[in-house]
């Protein structure tokens, strides 16, 4: 975040960049690994995700009010929903060839957000950074510097997409600042 008009931080929009064959092999490769314990992976993300950033909880009637790790490892529910994270992503790094299902996807995942789920966009930057820890954690051999670089645009590539969304369907709580 960049300094703006004395001490307010504003979110200045962030431009994904370009991620090269290379990088995307990197990315397949690496999740390929990952995605064998979806759903493990998952939900060590949304635990870590809710443990980090308590204020996320808010979104999920079903699980806001648990606050031992071990309860919501146990929750059917926060189950379920890592494997609908992790079954986007896994959509998303299969078709890292064809940029126009990625943002479909993504766009799909963004406005559902916005206007269902009224999730406020910055919480799609928290959860990716939160992901990239936990593959580079559980997966520390495979997470080369080069397998990072490449996930750091996979983050900066999911963030983007979703949060354009937000701006596309005019997203009342999103600050005009940030866009």
């Amino acid at each position: 975040m960049e300094k703006v008009q004395g001490e307010m931080e504003i979110e200045r929009w962030e431009r994904s960049e370009e991620i090269s064959d290379a990088e995307k092999k990197v990315i397949q490769e690496t999740w390929s690994r990952v995605y064998a314990n979806c759903e493990d992976v998952g939900v060590s993300i949304l635990i870590r995700f809710f443990v980090n950033f308590p204020s996320a909880k808010q979104y999920f009637s079903q699980f806001k009010h648990m606050e031992d790790p071990l309860e919501m490892e146990r929750s059917l529910q926060l189950r379920k929903h890592a494997r609908r994270v992790m079954t986007a992503i896994n959509t998303v790094v299969e078709n890292l060839n064809d940029s126009e299902k990625v943002s479909s996807v993504l766009a799909l995942v963004g406005k559902a957000h916005a206007l269902k789920h009224k999730v406020e966009p910055i919480y799609f930057k928290k959860l990716t950074g939160v992901m990239l820890e936990v593959i580079a954690e559980e997966y520390a051999n495979d997470f080369t510097p080069e397998a990072h670089s490449a996930w750091t645009k996979m983050k900066t590539l999911i963030y983007t997409h979703v949060t354009a969304a937000y701006k596309e369907v005019g997203w009342a709580q999103y600050p005009t600042a940030t866009l």
